[in-house]
């Protein structure tokens, strides 16, 4: 005698058109979102290269929500390494060169050294990346 039992499919999952973590790049491949810097560190070179940048080209450019740009920018402020500048309604920000470096093992250092030719080369042409 052969007894019969059903057979449970499994369900079908959904497909993601993206996965967590990755995002689509310009060139249309996808990717992990990888950096070497941390969130306040890519602001802060945005900021060199595209200086008046608002929140929200900045938020956009970067990969990163407007609210956790602000939470970058005003944990930047607060530690002088950006000025605030309003124009209308909008934040316009700005890199403070001579603000100190804040980790212990490069004490004594400011961020001229690190971005002071970025901007400077920023002032004189606005690269592709800005908007």
């Amino acid at each position: 005698m052969v007894v019969q039992q059903a057979v449970r499919e499994e369900p079908q999952r959904k497909t993601r058109t993206r996965k967590r973590g990755h995002a689509n790049h310009a060139d249309g491949h996808s990717g992990a979102r990888w950096s070497l810097l941390s969130a306040q560190g890519r602001v802060l070179f945005y900021i060199a290269a595209c200086a008046d940048s608002p929140v929200q080209e900045i938020a956009r450019n970067l990969g990163l929500t407007e609210r956790a740009v602000w939470g970058v920018v005003r944990d930047l402020r607060y530690r002088r390494m950006i000025h605030l500048r309003k124009k209308g309604r909008r934040h316009h920000y700005a890199i403070n060169l001579d603000a100190p470096l804040l980790h212990p093992t490069i004490q004594g250092m400011t961020l001229r050294p690190i971005l002071g030719k970025l901007a400077s080369k920023a002032k004189r042409e606005r690269p592709d990346a800005c908007d």
